[in-house]
């Protein structure tokens, strides 16, 4: 059976250019073009007769970001393949999070756009050099904070807790019935092994935010 297609594109020429790349393939098959997401989940078949649907992210409306995470608790098996001109890890994440299998590039030819979907039909996670070069580094900085935080203390971990919480300097002395200089000089060690300058950059390490 062909591999049943929606788009869900704002810009009409780039969505035209998607119809054209689903249409010239013998093996895909368009089942509905859309202007939004609203006019997508207002279609009358509903999820039902799809196995993968290419979305933008910034549409008019609900974001594609928002379509997927209303479709796929509804319809896990149908696949979401994200083409976007948006090239950062905010977007990449939450779409991925939303439940998004895949994330192209607008500048992604027709090959590589028809090849996705056949590969996130199969199982596959397509996604452009680029997009996966970040999912790769982000792996690879989250793995080096790892490391980093794993080598605080139990005490510099009491006390990195704390700073989260909002408790100044003073306070933590109490709290922990120690000096304030004691705690500055925790403070400095905890800065030290995270490779930080600041209270804020601290968190941001150990919290991800």
């Amino acid at each position: 059976m062909p591999i049943r297609t929606a788009i869900i594109e704002d810009d009409f020429d780039m969505r035209h250019s998607f119809e054209r790349t689903i249409e010239l393939e013998g093996d895909l098959e368009l089942k509905g073009s859309y202007a939004s997401v609203e006019a997508f989940l207002a279609r009358p078949e509903g999820l039902d007769g799809l196995d993968v649907v290419l979305t933008d992210i910034n549409l008019p409306g609900l974001s594609g970001i928002q379509c997927i995470a209303q479709c796929k608790p509804k319809r896990p098996q149908l696949q979401f393949l994200v083409i976007t001109v948006f090239e950062d890890n905010a977007n990449l994440f939450n779409a991925l999070c939303a439940g998004a299998t895949g994330y192209l590039l607008k500048s992604a030819s027709a090959e590589e756009i028809s090849q996705a979907v056949r590969d996130i039909n199969a199982g596959g996670s397509p996604m452009s050099l680029a997009i996966a070069r970040m999912v790769v580094g982000s792996v690879q900085q989250k793995q080096a904070n790892n490391a980093l935080i794993n080598s605080l203390t139990k005490r510099e971990h009491e006390l990195v807790q704390l700073l989260s919480e909002g408790y100044r300097y003073k306070e933590i002395a109490d709290k922990l019935e120690l000096s304030i200089e004691t705690v500055r000089t925790y403070i400095r060690a905890v800065y030290g092994k995270l490779q930080v300058h600041s209270r804020t950059d601290a968190l941001n390490k150990l919290f991800e935010r």
